[in-house]
């Protein structure tokens, strides 16, 4: 039995909340026994799900792996992750994707879902075992090739149609690889000046369009990776307002971050789909809010040192995402007042739950309800270290960088995962 005292659940008034055997058994004023842990006030939110994560495993633990993301997801308050399926081999059968999902149940810091690839290594020409992986013990609902698109378009229709069979989804890296042959840097001032070849917004825009009408013409569930582009956002809201089944993710680092970090050619901000401009950031921060973007998504991408320090055009694109993604929600959303605690639940637990098919996550905090939380402090102000995040990679464009909000403690099913800037 657990006590977590003076906790603020949504930022509300400060309560105590007695967890036994994994589940919410009471909130109230003056509760005792058990395990007592003061919050001293912290912020009580829904633990945080992320639909893209890179854990690397298998075939790049040199970079990271489903342990050392695992930490890196408790400590940032998450309870839940989707690992992506660009690995090595690539999680495009039963056999791999199960290989996940039992590595993070030994592991058991968070729950750890494998996304499958939509199509056999990544190449966008045959199909995946799509059924034989949503049937296997690792009941994939999410499919991907990310950081590839699914470019050909009677492809991704028959994905979409078998997943709409096996109520799964597709999650699309948004690019017609046509337009971005050598792509750098977001196409626009900035890639001019430096001399970079240009990565154009309606790269991006396209795919959604093009893969929105075929959900809609499909009755599929489409989800759409890391948005980037004002227009993009334009897209998703036409869609939805015709009834499309169709979500959407944005990354912290697009919410933050524009192209003018580029400026130093430091391949710490290469990315993939690239930083956009100023306009697009601003855009995309008003659409989360809006709800035309649903969630907030990691695309925690940890990467070898010789990946990422080297020239630009030979840098691999990614950066780390997990334990500073709280802190840039803070610092984009809820100080300028686009969001609240309750909002910023809604983009980084609840809604990604839903899209995912987590009936066990993103659950409001109230009695009978599983004790998955995170616990914020609102007031703490932090400098970002890469060599001090648990990572085995150090990728991070926030080096130096002073964040709000800081987790305190990570409970998963009643269990502390992390807690005082610690791995539980």
């Amino acid at each position: 039995m657990i006590v977590l005292k003076n906790v603020r659940p949504y930022g509300e008034d400060a309560v105590d909340i007695r967890v036994e055997d994994g589940v919410i058994t009471e909130i109230g004023k003056d509760l005792t026994a058990g395990e007592i842990f003061d919050a001293q006030g912290a912020v009580a939110l829904p633990g945080f799900v992320d639909l893209h994560t890179h854990l690397r495993e298998p075939g790049r633990e040199d970079t990271e792996t489903i342990e050392t993301g695992s930490r890196a997801a408790a400590l940032g308050g998450y309870t839940a992750v989707f690992a992506m399926a660009n690995t090595d081999p690539v999680a495009d059968n039963a056999v791999v994707v199960e290989h996940v999902w039992r590595r993070g149940r030994e592991v058991g810091l968070v729950d750890v879902h494998p996304v499958g690839a939509v199509t056999v290594g990544l190449k966008g020409e045959k199909l995946a075992e799509l059924g034989t992986m949503a049937r296997s013990q690792a009941n994939v609902r999410l499919f991907s090739d990310d950081g590839l698109c699914v470019a050909d378009p009677l492809i991704m229709r028959r994905a979409l149609e078998y997943t709409k069979a096996l109520d799964a989804v597709i999650a699309q890296h948004a690019e017609e690889p046509r337009l971005t042959v050598g792509a750098q840097a977001h196409e626009g001032e900035t890639a001019a000046r430096l001399g970079l070849a240009g990565w154009p917004a309606v790269a991006e825009e396209a795919i959604v369009a093009r893969d929105c009408l075929l959900a809609r013409h499909v009755g599929a569930r489409l989800h759409v990776c890391h948005v980037s582009t004002a227009g993009t956002v334009d897209v998703l809201a036409w869609a939805k307002a015709r009834g499309t089944r169709v979500s959407a993710e944005v990354t912290p680092h697009h919410l933050l971050l524009d192209d003018s970090r580029l400026a130093t050619y430091d391949p710490v901000n290469k990315v993939n789909p690239p930083l956009r401009g100023h306009s697009d950031a601003a855009a995309l921060r008003q659409a989360l809010a809006d709800g035309v973007v649903d969630c907030v998504a990691t695309d925690h991408a940890p990467h070898a040192p010789q990946d990422k320090d080297c020239e630009w055009s030979a840098a691999r694109p990614g950066m780390l995402g997990l334990q500073t993604a709280l802190g840039i929600v803070v610092k984009t959303m809820v100080e300028p007042g686009l969001l609240d605690w309750r909002g910023v639940a809604r983009v980084m637990s609840e809604r990604p739950a839903e899209i995912a098919g987590l009936p066990d996550h993103g659950r409001p905090i109230a009695v009978g309800e599983p004790a998955t939380l995170a616990l914020v402090d609102p007031d703490a102000r932090w400098t970002v270290d890469g060599a001090a995040l648990a990572s085995i990679a150090g990728n991070t464009p926030y080096e130096g960088m002073e964040l709000p909000g800081a987790v305190i403690a990570t409970l998963l099913r009643g269990r502390f995962t992390a807690r005082d800037g610690k791995v539980a």
